[in-house]
């Protein structure tokens, strides 16, 4: 029986092509600046968010750390969404280590706009916190990976102007977004002051991340990303699997949204699964589980071939990704329809 993997996009592998860009990959000392595959990713990167600059870290959380830390510091505070990846997932690092407090503003379907955000506006006293920063997510994981309308985060962007806030975009799924929106990267980066987007998620390269803004900010970043225990050697290696991710992987990725649709409705037809199929906009499905607990649903489906993940008491969460055909998508609707729960 195959195992159809449904947990994440991060369980990618690299496929043939992206193993050999690996294995050929020509390599220095990135502490130094010297390797070239590295610094043709960090490049590529900066051309497709229409930044100045570039920096590869190891992992998203990273790429989010560091902007938390450089743009809003001890003591100041920032604004996010309350299931904000940076603020559900990520250790807290924004306040363990850049010493900043995050406020956490519900909003629906995961998308913040400015009148959700001026109440949390501190006034400048003295004995106030300042507010220094924004963090959008797009998509948005936990809402279900909701994506930012161009016109919001215009929005959004030119509030942050007004206050004098940094405005940072968590894009861990930034093509998503894109794919979804049918707005290029680059005008959705446009909008913000940092970005960071992940290579290991619908792209499917097998580890890092990048952090994109301004030179002055990167060669900051660069500073933090060593203080933090980032700074790699002959990472050609891996950065050669981002070229090859940015060239080939990118494209394809509305293929992974048109999967999650089918499998939304085959979901949808079943007894033991509630959720709307309209909801599902990128790669990633939650549904509910009336009757039942998550946990038994998943072991269900593993016995059937389906690995999952319970992200609630009742509710599951299945990821399309790039080692999900098409034909896989047909035989998981199959398995689902029949799926004895």
């Amino acid at each position: 029986m195959k195992t159809h993997d449904l947990r994440s996009d991060t369980v990618t592998r690299p496929g043939a092509g992206m193993r050999k860009a690996m294995a050929e990959a020509e390599v220095g000392d990135d502490v130094y600046s010297e390797d070239p595959t590295v610094n043709k990713l960090q490049e590529t990167a900066a051309e497709v968010t229409g930044k100045e600059a570039a920096l590869f870290v190891s992992s998203g959380s990273m790429g989010n750390l560091i902007p938390i830390y450089l743009n809003c510091g001890r003591g100041n505070e920032l604004l996010i969404e309350s299931h904000g990846h940076s603020v559900q997932h990520e250790l807290a690092g924004i306040t363990a280590v850049a010493g900043s407090l995050p406020i956490m503003i519900p909003a629906e379907k995961g998308i913040l706009e400015p009148a959700l955000l001026e109440p949390w506006i501190q006034p400048d006293i003295y004995y106030c916190a300042r507010t220094r920063m924004i963090i959008l997510e797009n998509t948005h994981n936990s809402a279900g990976g909701t994506f930012y309308p161009l016109a919001t985060l215009k929005d959004v962007s030119a509030f942050a102007r007004r206050k004098g806030l940094s405005l940072h975009m968590d894009g861990a799924r930034l093509f998503n977004a894109a794919a979804a929106s049918g707005v290029p990267a680059r005008a959705l980066c446009a909008e913000t002051d940092t970005v960071t987007f992940c290579l290991s998620k619908g792209l499917g390269a097998p580890v890092g991340a990048m952090l994109c803004g301004t030179r002055d900010l990167i060669g900051e970043a660069r500073r933090v990303r060593k203080m933090l225990g980032g700074g790699m050697r002959q990472a050609g290696i891996i950065a050669a699997a981002g070229v090859y991710a940015l060239t080939h992987n990118v494209e394809r990725l509305s293929e992974d949204h048109e999967n999650a649709t089918t499998i939304a409705r085959a979901l949808a037809g079943t007894t033991w699964a509630k959720l709307d199929p309209r909801d599902v906009v990128t790669n990633i499905i939650y549904f509910r589980t009336p009757g039942r607990t998550a946990a038994a649903v998943v072991d269900a489906l593993a016995r059937q071939g389906i690995l999952s993940g319970a992200s609630a008491a009742d509710q599951v969460r299945f990821v399309t990704h790039i080692d999900i055909s098409q034909a896989d998508t047909q035989e998981i609707a199959r398995i689902l329809e029949k799926a004895k729960i």
